[in-house]
């Protein structure tokens, strides 16, 4: 097929990609279908095959002429995107897909004219991100801290028993419950019962915030519940509504604390042969988790000054996809029964929208920042040798404790993997130059919670 093409560069990293079809073309795919048609059709007075052109004309022109157009289309555009000399940056984004704009009309004696419009890897103006100051806090790990993780190894080896039946829940207690959302008529409403759910009381660890109503509850109780949600409540489905649960405590356990001392420590591991030898491992692993927060930091911060200077236009498909991805992570963190993720999905644009209406700055931000590393690492023409591969992969070997080929069979069997590390490597290559070539200081001194708290660094 013989087309011509003009492109066309719109905002927000769109493409205007026109194609002109010539008419012989047209007519040639045209005549190709009329002779489809003649081959399957029955029409009574004629033979199969022998019906004249001018009669399917009468009959299917316009059925002739759409699947003519539909072809002509497809193909016309499939032919362009996989010409080699089409420029890669021109080639639609792998989730944008090209639409058709003002629906063309088939004239068998004219040229076909037409246009798609589909969304581009956008172009970075990559500005100054040399010579530029940072100040990150100055973080020290406190017996406070060291005190906190104790209290969670406490939790954690805990021993667990039944409590009586006359008991009631206290904070603490580790419950089994069953529950549905009933209807202004006192029903349960089908979609919303959960069966076997465990968590701490207290802990607020469910979705409806229901620890301080069940206190008091006895094995085998059964109690509805009232409970209004304020109107900026994290679970948009939530808030500002009233809702009545009806929950049935059907276990009922507590916990017994172990002491802090040094018997806890060689439960923990016997590696450990005091109090004080964990109370060492716990300030180490805190303070490699505080520099690994600092220098996520350090690169975010410097990666926002940057943006200042290098504008971008970002595709709304591109954070459409990252936003859908998020929603996605969501569904699998909640780590709900396999039935009751269709009621879930089904509520997906309103829940989404809401999420998505939070989620935008910060996912915006960091595809900003992925296309300056992206730029730098072209800049500096950054790669990662057959050697640096091989270094990582003993690096992985020696941090896992297990042998360097089984790393090395597991990266090698998928290109996918093995890409994954590859760029891995190249980012941290970019991250290194960053801060050799930028100033670090020092600034006010945060606490070890406070740094947690922030997952990105960008607002400490």
């Amino acid at each position: 097929m013989t087309i011509s093409k003009e492109i066309t560069r719109l905002e927000h990293s769109a493409i205007q990609l026109t194609i002109t079809v010539g008419k012989e073309d047209l007519n040639g795919e045209y005549n190709q279908i009329v002779t489809e048609y003649r081959k399957t059709l029955q029409i009574p007075g004629f033979r199969k095959g022998k019906v004249p052109k001018t009669v399917l004309e009468r009959k299917f022109g316009d059925s002739l002429k759409a699947e003519t157009l539909a072809r002509i289309l497809e193909r016309s555009v499939t032919q362009v995107f996989e010409d080699p000399a089409f420029p890669e940056a021109e080639r639609p984004l792998p989730y944008s897909t090209p639409e058709v704009q003002d629906e063309p009309k088939l004239d068998l004696e004219a040229d076909l004219v037409f246009s798609v419009v589909y969304d581009v890897m956008p172009r970075l103006s990559l500005g100054t991100w040399q010579g530029l100051v940072i100040e990150v806090p100055q973080v020290t790990i406190t017996d406070e801290d060291i005190n906190r993780e104790l209290e969670v190894i406490r939790e954690r080896n805990a021993i667990v028993f039944d409590k009586d039946d006359e008991a009631g829940a206290a904070t603490g207690d580790v419950v089994t419950i069953q529950y549905s959302e009933l209807s202004d008529t006192g029903e349960p409403i089908p979609g919303t019962e959960r069966q076997d759910f465990v968590f701490t009381l207290g802990s607020g660890h469910n979705i409806y915030h229901i620890d301080d109503a069940m206190i008091g509850m006895k094995r085998g109780e059964t109690r509805d519940i009232e409970k209004t949600y304020p109107e900026d409540f994290y679970d948009m489905d939530l808030a500002g509504k009233t809702k009545k649960i009806r929950v049935s405590l059907t276990a009922l356990k507590e916990k017994d604390l172990p002491e802090i001392n040094d018997d806890l420590a060689q439960d923990v591991d016997e590696k450990y042969k005091t109090l004080e030898d964990l109370k060492a491992s716990i300030r180490a692993r805190l303070t490699e988790d505080a520099e690994e927060r600092l220098q996520t930091h350090k690169i975010n911060a410097l990666l926002k000054q940057i943006m200042e200077t290098s504008p971008v236009d970002i595709p709304e498909s591109m954070i459409r996809f990252q936003l859908d991805a998020r929603w996605q992570n969501v569904v699998r963190s909640m780590q709900l029964p396999a039935e009751e993720v269709p009621n879930l999905m089904e509520r997906k644009d309103g829940r989404f929208s809401a999420l998505a209406e939070a989620w935008r700055p910060e996912v915006t931000k960091a595809l900003h920042s992925r296309l300056i590393v992206d730029a730098i690492m072209k800049d500096r023409g950054i790669g990662a040798a057959d050697e640096e591969v091989e270094q990582e992969y003993t690096r992985l070997a020696a941090q896992a404790k297990i042998p360097l080929e089984e790393i090395r069979s597991y990266y090698e069997a998928e290109a996918a993997r093995k890409d994954l590390l590859v760029d891995a490597i190249k980012d941290r290559k970019v991250n290194e130059l960053l801060l050799a070539e930028n100033t670090i200081k020092l600034g006010n001194p945060l606490s070890y919670l406070d740094l947690a708290a922030h997952r990105d660094g960008t607002t400490l």
